[in-house]
């Protein structure tokens, strides 16, 4: 994990994050699910790793419940906020009959191909169930391509930061995640447009396609997304962003879906009872444990952070203090572990170490793989 460290005392970054659609608005229909509450899930776990890494940061949500906010109001909080980000959270749909596959972000600007249009279209048609649309929106048609000229004439003088920011969010979820990458495009959305700040929008994947919405409805899958977008986030922070706290950006290991580990005769190891006792490792392997939280000091024992778990360790890196659970060689134990512990922590994730160090996970769950073969 990278944690970059700056001084100041600067006015805090304020990020406000958009989950599409909700309320009597449902957004895309797929088979098992609506698209309004995958998008609320995956902005809600964005949000999560940003407040809990991230305490030079504001976050400010357009909704946190399923309820129904209009299109220019959701732009309206992020001006009044004075935001230095908007990041528009949606599940991309197709006809019956259709199938498609993969992760895309938009930012505003004219359409170059008729799908990114009919995206729009999709999206914009939110405004129709407001009784009073045609006044609110200046007698804008959803359904008109005519409407979309005038985005060929706009100047967004966040245009270049905006398509930076898209294009980080879709390499760290395709990279991270697994995601087949649709790359990024150029729309006319009305939440965008309306919006003062650096802005994108992210279609997480198809509801219509079988196999996508089982994906975009899994617990392993929201947080893969949520992580890689809070990636990318910390990287367009970096860059632009200003504060007086440490960032973490978090390492996606195997999609960011712990598995319990086999060895290659097929045979699943039984996992032992969790034993929280640090190991005595004489042979220099790989130490796992579970990190459940970062602050930025350390915390009382009794702190309501730590949930009233006991026996919990810290490390520090960076300045920041990381609060662990668990210390075992055998990989199956802490996975064991970190399943309990995502009930209290659900940003919870498996890290190691050897010889004192930190190591990247993958490489330390081979290492134990090879051991337990020999």
């Amino acid at each position: 994990m990278a944690v970059v460290v700056t001084l100041g005392a600067e006015k805090r970054f304020t990020l406000v994050i958009d989950a599409g659609h909700g309320g009597h608005d449902a957004g895309a229909l797929g088979a098992i699910s609506k698209e309004k509450n995958i998008n609320l899930k995956v902005a809600l776990a964005f949000g999560r790793y940003v407040e809990n890494n991230c305490p030079d940061v504001k976050v400010i949500y357009t909704r946190k419940t399923d309820v129904f906010v209009s299109l220019d109001k959701r732009a309206e909080i992020a001006n009044k906020a004075k935001a230095d980000l908007f990041v528009s959270v949606h599940t991309n749909a197709l006809p019956k009959g259709k199938i498609a596959r993969g992760f895309e972000v938009y930012t505003l600007g004219m359409h170059k191909a008729a799908e990114n249009l009919e995206v729009a279209q999709r999206e914009n048609s939110v405004i129709l169930v407001e009784s009073d649309y045609k006044q609110r929106y200046q007698g804008f048609d959803p359904n008109s391509s005519e409407s979309y000229i005038i985005f060929e004439f706009m100047q967004d003088k966040n245009m270049e930061k905006s398509v930076e920011l898209a294009r980080m969010v879709q390499q760290e979820v395709c990279s991270k995640a697994g995601r087949p990458n649709k790359g990024v495009h150029q729309a006319g959305f009305l939440v965008l447009r309306a919006t003062s700040m650096p802005s994108c929008l992210i279609e997480l994947g198809f509801i219509t396609t079988p196999d996508e919405e089982r994906l975009l409805n899994s617990d392993a899958g929201i947080d893969a997304h949520a992580r890689g977008i809070y990636n990318a986030f910390i990287k367009y922070k970096k860059k632009y962003g200003k504060g007086s706290v440490a960032s973490a950006e978090l390492t996606i290991e195997n999609n960011n879906i712990p598995q319990e580990v086999s060895s290659n005769d097929g045979k699943r190891e039984p996992a032992p009872e969790t034993n929280n006792a640090a190991p005595v490792s004489t042979n220099a392997v790989p130490v796992f444990k579970v990190q459940i939280l970062t602050a930025d000091r350390v915390l009382s024992s009794k702190d309501s952070k730590l949930k009233g778990e006991t026996d919990v360790d810290y490390y520090k890196e960076s300045g920041m203090v990381k609060y662990t659970k668990g210390a075992s060689e055998n990989y199956n134990e802490i996975y064991t572990l970190f399943k309990s512990l995502r009930q209290k922590f659900p940003d919870a994730f498996i890290i190691a170490f050897k010889d004192g160090k930190k190591v990247n996970v993958s490489d330390a769950i081979r290492e134990y793989k090879q051991n337990k073969n020999k």
